[in-house]
Parts: structure tokens; C-alpha cells; sequence
């Protein structure tokens, strides 16, 4: 039983296996781990298709897109010669005879009905629809279409005129495919042109295979995503292995002898730092200025004691004066009053000398 589900898991793991299954990010560990995996996934393989969807259900879808692509087409169709009418309204220029305006008239006119009875028809065929404008029905346009004879003439005269501006359409689109047919006659142009639909066909086929190539590239890249992925996060588990065993075994011993190291260069920095200063010292204080630093500092102590002495006879001459009371305070203002008046009158007298 083992050997069979190697044998089905090898098959789901080969490299065509993505017309087997959806895109999905399938590994040997899943299927080691899930020995019924892979019988389950081979049996739902006859039931859905590459994309994951079931087999029935992807027959309607395709039958379903190709009703969507034949009404496109037919659409599309009929959108196109209804453009290239417009276009040709559009495209009419001054000069034009007497009939060729009438029958650019008869055309609009009923271009223009067309395109109300097509949404007179939309709006009564949806389901709940409000009454069309004015209560108006794709019948009441009848009224409004030219004479029948004039559609006659109309019918009888636009395929030549659809005619020739679908061959100037092709030619504009030759000259944008194919810049080289400017320069050539008539008859080269006309062949060119007859082969224009098969070189279109064939690049729009390129262009297929390439949006399928494209797809089938995205398809294998997710798979490449997951399978990286995976080893990548075994290698991711690997390093931490390596790490805590190899690694942070040794970085205690690495951080014991780098702490010893940085102890030993900071004692070293402050002894040479100490060195630094006390060579400074010894460079600025010689003997000589030793000794003139040495009598500064004892005169400057003799002024120091002599000022000391100074205060202290200072403070008990403002103590002495302090017992005299308020009345020795109006003296003071009074002498200081009359030192300032007489202050003034001596620099007065200065002035009157200098005169």
C-alpha cells in the first residue's frame, strides 16, 4: 500500500502535474505525512478539471462561452457596420451634389430610428421596466420612416458607398500595419490588403500564444513561489539550529574575555591620562615660578587677614550705630542728603573755573 501511494504521489509531483491538478503548493512532507492524500487527490482528478472546477460544470461553462461568442460576434457585427455608417455621416464634407445629400439624409434619418427602436426595445423587454418616454412604442416610429421609395434609393446606393469607405478604413489600416505599402501602386496595395486579414489572424494567434505561455509561466512561477518557500523556511529553521548550538555556546567565553579586555584598555587610558597631567604639571610649575607662586600666596594671605580685620572693625562701628536707633538713621539720610547738595555745588563750581 505504501509503495502505491509512492508510486500515485511521484505522479501528482512530476512536472506535468498541472493537468492533473490546480495550481497548488503540494511537497513529498505532505504527502509523507498524509499517506491518503495523494489516492484522494488522484480520484478527484476524474472529476474536475486542470482549472478545479468540476467536469460538468466546466462543459456548461464552455458550451455557455461559446453561446456568450457567437452572440459577440453577431453583435459585434452588426455594432461595427453601424459604426462605420455613422462614420461615414461624420466623415461627409462640403461639395456634395443634390442626391448625395438626400441620400446622406435618408441614411441618418434612419440610422437615428434604429437606434430608437433598439431602445424603445430594450426598455420593454426588461423585466419590471418603466414605460418607456411620452408612452412611446417601437411601433410609433413606423410613422416617422422616409418613403419607401427613398429607402429604395437609399438600399440601392449604400453598398457602394459602405464600399468605398470600408476600403478606405483598409487602407488607413494597412498604412498603420505595414508603413512600407505607402510608397506602393494600386495593384500591390490591393494584394496587400487581401492578405492583411490572414497576417491580422496570425498575429492575433501569436498574441494567444503568448497570453497563454504568459498564464502558463504565472502557473509555474506560483509553484517555485511554494516550493522556495519551503526551503526556505528549512533553511530559516536550520541557521536557528546552527546558531543556538555553535553560536551562542561560545558567546558567553566571547563575552568574558571582551569584558577583560575593555577593563584592561580603560585602566591602561587612566594611567596614561594620569601620566598626561602630571606631565603638564611638572612642565607649567618649574622651581622658579614655584617660588613666586609661594610669595604671591603668602602676600596674598596678608591682605586676606588685613581685610578680615578691616571687616571686623567695620562691623562693630555699624553695631555701634545700629544702638542709636531711628533717630541716627534721619542723620545719615540728612548727611547723605547734604553730601549729594554739596557734591552739586562743587561740580558747578568746576564748570564756572573752566569757563
Amino acid at each position: 500500500m505504501a509503495s502505491t501511494s509512492g508510486l500515485v504521489g511521484a505522479e501528482l509531483l512530476q512536472s506535468g502535474c498541472g493537468s492533473l491538478l490546480p495550481p497548488c503548493s503540494l511537497t513529498d512532507e505532505d504527502l509523507a505525512a498524509y499517506p491518503g492524500l495523494a489516492n484522494l487527490l488522484m480520484s478527484l482528478t476524474k472529476h474536475m478539471d486542470s482549472s478545479g472546477l468540476s467536469t460538468n460544470l466546466a462543459q456548461q461553462l464552455e458550451e455557455a462561452r461559446k453561446e456568450l461568442h457567437l452572440s459577440r460576434t453577431s453583435w459585434l457585427k452588426w455594432e461595427a457596420l453601424h459604426r462605420v455608417l455613422q462614420e461615414a455621416l461624420r466623415d461627409s464634407g462640403s461639395g456634395l451634389s443634390a442626391q448625395e445629400k438626400k441620400f446622406l439624409e435618408v441614411l441618418e434619418q434612419q440610422l437615428l430610428i434604429g437606434e430608437l427602436r433598439r431602445i424603445l426595445d430594450f426598455g420593454s423587454s426588461a423585466q419590471g421596466a418603466q414605460p418607456s418616454l411620452l408612452g412611446l412604442v417601437p411601433s410609433d416610429l413606423l410613422e416617422l420612416l422616409p418613403p419607401n421609395q427613398k429607402l429604395e434609393e437609399m438600399q440601392k446606393h449604400l453598398p457602394v458607398e459602405l464600399e468605398k469607405h470600408l476600403k478606405h478604413k483598409c487602407l488607413a489600416l494597412l498604412s498603420y500595419f505595414c508603413p512600407e505599402s505607402d510608397g506602393a501602386g494600386q495593384i500591390p496595395r490591393a494584394a496587400m490588403m487581401g492578405t492583411l486579414a490572414e497576417k491580422l489572424a496570425a498575429e492575433k494567434q501569436c498574441l494567444q500564444e503568448a497570453r497563454d505561455r504568459h498564464q502558463e509561466l504565472v502557473g509555474l512561477l506560483e509553484q517555485q513561489k511554494a516550493a522556495y518557500l519551503q526551503v526556505l523556511l528549512r533553511c530559516l529553521v536550520l541557521l536557528k539550529r546552527f546558531a543556538r548550538e555553535h553560536r551562542l555556546g561560545a558567546q558567553s567565553e566571547l563575552d568574558s574575555l571582551n569584558t577583560q579586555y575593555l577593563e584592561i584598555k580603560c585602566s591602561a587610558m587612566f594611567l596614561k591620562i594620569r601620566f598626561e597631567e602630571l606631565s603638564i604639571l611638572l612642565e607649567t610649575y618649574v622651581p622658579e615660578k614655584v617660588d613666586v607662586h609661594r610669595v604671591m600666596r603668602d602676600s596674598l594671605q596678608a591682605a586676606i587677614c588685613q581685610e578680615e580685620q578691616d571687616l571686623a572693625a567695620s562691623r562693630k562701628i555699624l553695631s555701634s550705630y545700629e544702638i542709636l536707633g531711628p533717630e541716627f538713621e534721619e542723620l545719615v539720610k540728612e548727611y547723605a542728603r547734604l553730601q549729594a547738595i554739596i557734591e552739586n555745588q562743587r561740580w558747578v563750581l568746576r564748570e564756572f573755573n573752566k569757563v
